[in-house]
């Protein structure tokens, strides 16, 4: 279920951010922790790919440093999100709820630019042995032409739509109301073949977002 990565580029909106240290921003380092530990990057990988020292990572991660809206936006572009993941979801949900509960509103959202793509994570994080997420995916829109594996499995519901999936030489057409299940190490790929949005509830193991 990995999906190709996002850069810090694809900001909604960049103006609405300048650089400079991030106010009250101690809980995104628990957010880049957890986000690092499920792409499967060590402190190193990710200190290499940002060009910033092993140590203010981790400092980072332990919320221990400040962080600057210029580093931020490195570690997003690494991380292969947006700066806006770091802004939403349970932050501001009540304390009693924060670790187990996700209202509607308050879903992080993932959009792949080009893909058709819109993902909402349905967990209340990625510490978890699984994510659930909310797939959408316009008419048309699927993984690409290239089937992909990694470690883990991966079960879905289609709420509506229709679906096509490849898992190794198989194809399978899903519609509303039917589910699948399959190991992520088989190489797989899917589309929506049809002429409205297909919506998935989708969940993976381990997260690998």
């Amino acid at each position: 279920m990995s999906r190709p990565s996002t850069t810090a580029r694809d900001i909604q909106d960049p103006a609405a951010i300048e650089d400079g240290d991030l106010a009250g921003a101690g809980a995104i380092g628990d957010q880049i922790r957890q986000l690092r530990k499920a792409k499967g990057l060590t402190l190193q990988e990710l200190s290499d790919r940002i060009g910033m020292s092993i140590g203010y990572v981790s400092q980072l991660e332990r919320n221990r440093s400040t962080l600057t809206v210029a580093a931020l936006m490195r570690i997003s572009e690494a991380l292969g999100v947006t700066v806006n993941w770091f802004f939403q979801g349970n932050a501001s949900a009540a304390s009693e709820e924060r670790d187990f509960i996700v209202r509607a509103g308050n879903r992080r959202r993932m959009s792949y630019p080009g893909l058709g793509i819109t993902d909402e994570l349905m967990s209340p994080d990625l510490n978890g042995p699984l994510e659930m997420l909310f797939c959408r995916l316009d008419p048309g829109a699927g993984s690409g032409e290239e089937a992909y594996s990694h470690v883990g499995a991966e079960a879905g519901y289609l709420l509506s739509g229709a679906l096509e999936l490849w898992i190794g030489e198989r194809c399978f057409h899903l519609e509303k109301g039917d589910s699948f299940s399959f190991k992520s190490s088989e190489k797989h790929r899917y589309r929506n073949p049809g002429t409205v949005p297909t919506e998935i509830v989708w969940v993976v193991t381990p997260p690998s977002y």
